[in-house]
């Protein structure tokens, strides 16, 4: 059950990153589960550096947020972009 309980909070976490960070983004149920999930764990780390979490803890909606939006920032930095109009 808590698998089920890990995929249904970062697909939770990963629907708010990609509302915060609006724009044309293709990802689908995979990929912004994977993303809430990654930025739970982002966020976990960072909450520890920070000293809001101990050893085990695991992070808060708000952090496991902020971590899934920085990685969608850094994927859409890091992303190549296409040009739509052809010469």
């Amino acid at each position: 059950m808590t698998i089920l309980w890990t995929i249904i909070i970062g697909f939770v976490v990963g629907l708010i990153a990609r509302a915060v960070i609006p724009g044309r983004d293709p990802a689908g149920f995979i990929i912004t589960t994977i993303l809430g999930i990654a930025g739970a764990l982002i966020g976990s780390v960072i909450g520890r550096v920070l000293g809001f979490y101990g050893e085990g803890e695991a992070a808060g909606l708000i952090m496991s947020v902020i971590g899934a939006v920085l990685l969608l920032v850094g994927y859409r930095y890091l992303s190549p972009t296409t040009s739509t109009s052809r010469p």
